[in-house]
């Protein structure tokens, strides 16, 4: 083989693995650094390690850096950033089910602990993330609604206590929704007694949501229709009971049943 060709080739090869780095991105790279520092195994470069993944977007590896810095060395102060970061990979990827387990172990793990609040917040928010239509259960409305009184109750002063305010009052108002909605099925099917509780529940629990006014005219009108239900029930029952007296009412038929009847005629 004369010298240009090797040249060539060995170009070729060049351009040949530039193509290949460059195709497999910046994250083919990182994952083989991220392994490099996992293989020195200090809580430090696992750490690195784990905040680098998650800011780029590879939160399954950030999981694994973070359970490991966890698992093989629980004492060292990073671990607890560590667990914290566990939740926070999964609440990023959508795994709220996960993330929900990961807070719930650190707030139980660590009660005392100043990034509580912080922590609590975010279990409101795996909740309020899955929170359905008005038209659907509204249980995760509830658990929501829970997790973000916590955080006002027990640490007022937190910055996360005004956010979970915010939050707090949208779920509030999707509840009053809700609400509302159901009372509204059974007022459009004349079932005025069941509506009228909803709507009384929803102006008594839910106020100053924006309702006010609407639940009012629909309690007002729900209660005419219930009077004018049992006004027209009570003149049915009225004309059933004198159509009952007229039809049994009337002289016997028969025997003379006049004096001295039925006596012998001398």
């Amino acid at each position: 083989m004369s010298k240009n060709a090797s040249i060539r080739r060995l170009v070729l090869v060049a351009v040949v693995l530039i193509l290949t780095v460059g195709a497999g991105g910046c994250a083919w790279w990182k994952d083989l650094w991220s392994r490099k520092q996992m293989a020195k195994g200090t809580p430090e470069a696992l750490y690195s390690a784990g905040v680098t993944a998650y800011k780029d977007g590879r939160y399954k590896r950030a999981v694994e850096h973070f359970t490991r810095l966890k698992e093989e060395n629980p004492l060292h102060p990073l671990a607890l950033q560590a667990e914290i970061g566990i939740g926070d990979a999964h609440f990023s990827d959508g795994e709220y089910a996960e993330a929900e387990l990961a807070y719930t172990d650190f707030v139980n793990l660590h009660p005392t602990n100043e990034n509580n609040p912080y922590v609590i917040y975010q279990l409101g928010m795996c909740h309020y993330k899955q929170m359905s239509t008005i038209d659907r259960d509204q249980s995760e409305t509830a658990k929501a609604v829970r997790e973000f009184e916590r955080v006002i109750a027990r640490h007022p002063d937190s910055k996360f206590a005004f956010l979970a305010e915010q939050k707090l009052r949208e779920c509030r108002q999707q509840l009053a929704e809700r609400e509302f909605y159901i009372g509204e099925f059974y007022f459009k099917r004349g079932k005025y007694e069941a509506a009228l509780k909803r709507f009384q529940t929803t102006a008594e629990t839910y106020s100053h949501l924006g309702l006010d006014y609407k639940v009012k005219a629909y309690i007002a009108e729900t209660r005419r229709r219930l009077l004018k239900a049992e006004e027209k029930k009570r003149q049915e029952e009225k004309k059933a009971a004198a159509k009952g007296v007229s039809s049994g009412a009337g002289p016997v038929s028969g025997a003379d049943m006049s004096p001295g009847a039925g006596r012998n005629q001398q």
